[in-house]
């Protein structure tokens, strides 16, 4: 059986000297694994729609329980993420995070849309690393059922308040006034104004005016902490692209 789905390439693992095992984040059947047979040869036809971000039109034979790459027709290669090794460890922290939270077999249009958009502000230079990331990592947790709740205080239902704070294991906000007077059993993350602000934008926004806010350096600079331990907590794994990305990045 044939199947033809828009994909990209999250993953490109060498099984031999010319065969690939491809990792792909498909439109119709979210991340599947396809064998791509001669893939590495230096002037085969897989071997640019085989590459790490490569998005490509593929056609798939689906056989004894496994995929195989039959034709891939080149769509967008996003060059400017590739040659800036900040952007390419960005990505593929991306790329590894899609692969542990987004479906599996079953239709994943809006991951794929998600992650087209990042590479696409990254690829542009139309946004920074330091934006995009806690954009992605938050909406991303929202899409896969690890969405908080940043409505209001789990306590009292307050909007807002003096103090509020992030409850991450528990997936909800807290205000100052009851956390004093019920603590919890997890370590609360202080939110400014500006950070939850941010925050609900990026959980509530219509996917058209997701990446459509700014915010002051140093709110960013903390934002980008909280989304980062919010999916450690909640997917309960420490992602060693995101250490390598960290390693890298560029002061702001």
């Amino acid at each position: 059986m044939h199947i033809k789905t828009q994909a990209i390439v999250l993953r490109e693992r060498a099984i031999d000297e010319f065969d690939s095992v491809l990792t792909l984040l498909s439109r119709e059947r979210g991340v599947i694994t396809a064998y791509a047979r001669g893939a590495r040869k230096p002037r085969g036809s897989l071997k640019v729609p085989s590459e790490l971000l490569s998005y490509s039109c593929f056609v798939l034979f689906w056989n004894r329980d496994r995929y195989q790459v039959d034709r891939a027709d080149l769509d967008t290669l996003f060059m400017g993420v590739r040659a800036d090794v900040e952007k390419l460890s960005l990505a593929s922290y991306f790329c590894q995070l899609l692969m542990e939270t987004a479906p599996k077999e079953e239709a994943a249009g809006e991951y794929l849309r998600l992650l087209l958009n990042a590479l696409y502000l990254l690829d542009k230079g139309k946004r920074d690393c330091s934006f995009i990331k806690p954009v992605f990592e938050l909406r991303l947790m929202t899409m896969c059922g690890f969405m908080p709740d940043l409505v209001s205080c789990a306590g009292c239902g307050c909007f807002e308040a003096e103090e509020i704070y992030l409850l991450a294991q528990s997936a909800q906000i807290i205000c100052g006034d009851c956390l004093k007077k019920e603590p919890p059993g997890e370590t609360p993350v202080r939110l400014s104004k500006t950070v939850l602000a941010a925050m609900r934008h990026i959980l509530y926004a219509p996917f058209e005016k997701l990446f459509s806010f700014t915010i002051p350096d140093q709110q960013l600079a903390d934002l980008n902490e909280i989304t980062q331990y919010y999916v450690m907590v909640q997917t309960e794994k420490r992602f060693e692209t995101l250490d390598f990305y960290l390693s890298v990045k560029l002061p702001t």
